[in-house]
């Protein structure tokens, strides 16, 4: 039997799907370059976005929440998959990423690196465990995503 708080080889496989998402994010001084996926329980994938893909301020995970219809039954079985943990506090924006989260059914959440308190303090895991959402952190692929970042992290 598999552990429900434990990555799966899907898990892990999607997430690494974000993570090259993220990749693709016009680079930014100012933000993450943050890669996400909808997936089904099925194992279909339902939507993808990363950072910046259609507005400067645009969020991954809200570039692919805003791909789905509210009511599309299927969210209520799906996992979330993002490179980087979903923001609780944003500047540019009135709903953090966990706060869209939350406002779907979607049950489950795996992400890859806790966002570094570089820009805000962020406490996105806490607040969606608090809520009753399962989530997952990879730690194991988290020098990838602060690949991705390295720019980030590296000024003076």
């Amino acid at each position: 039997m598999t552990d429900p708080d434990q990555p799966s080889s899907a898990d892990l496989r999607h997430l690494r799907q974000a993570i090259d998402l993220s990749k693709l994010c016009p680079r930014s001084d100012t933000a993450f370059s943050v890669g996400a996926l909808v997936v089904g329980a099925d194992g279909v994938e339902l939507a993808r976005g990363y950072s910046r893909e259609t507005d400067p301020h645009d969020h991954a995970e809200e570039v692919a929440l805003a791909r789905l219809e509210a009511g599309d039954p299927r969210l209520a079985t799906a996992t979330l998959y993002s490179s980087l943990e979903p923001c609780s506090t944003r500047a540019s924006r009135p709903r953090s990423c966990t706060r869209l989260i939350l406002d779907t059914p979607i049950p489950r959440v795996v992400f890859a690196w806790r966002e570094p308190a570089l820009f805000v303090d962020c406490t996105g895991a806490e607040d969606l465990r608090a809520a009753g959402r399962t989530v997952i952190e990879v730690p194991a692929l988290a020098p990838d995503v602060r690949a991705v970042n390295a720019h980030l992290l590296t000024r003076s």
